[in-house]
């Protein structure tokens, strides 16, 4: 993960490195405590996109999955899934948006599309 500083706004990018093969293959996850609607940036230290609607963040040892509120077209991708979070806060939130980014000439925007609330889980391990 990449975080860079803007004024006033915070940009995340994400680098998969599942194999196109793999991308919409979401590991099973079984629910591990209550929702949360935000997440502390300092503290995240992974974030990997499983597919077009879902990212699990890592914080410590624990992972927090987030479902979109739909799935957002090209955010699941190929192996260089790409998306910014602006805040001005220090935080990521279910109220905010995310935006894909795609390789083209440089980096374009895509579709932007809403988080919904972060939900510690425990993935299965088959």
């Amino acid at each position: 993960m990449r975080v860079a500083l803007i004024p006033l706004a915070l940009v995340f990018l994400t680098l998969g490195t599942a194999a196109a093969t793999d991308r919409d293959k979401v590991p099973e996850a079984i629910p591990d405590g209550k929702p949360r609607e935000c997440l502390p940036l300092s503290q995240i230290r992974d974030s990997q996109v499983r597919s077009d609607q879902v990212i699990d963040f890592t914080i410590g040892g624990k992972t927090y999955r987030n479902t979109l509120d739909a799935p957002c077209p090209g955010l699941g991708f190929g192996f260089e899934q790409r998306y910014e979070h602006k805040t001005t806060l220090n935080q990521i939130c279910s109220t905010d948006t995310i935006t894909v980014l795609q390789l083209g000439g440089g980096l374009q925007h895509g579709a932007t599309c809403g988080f919904g609330v972060f939900q510690p889980v425990k993935l299965v391990k088959h």
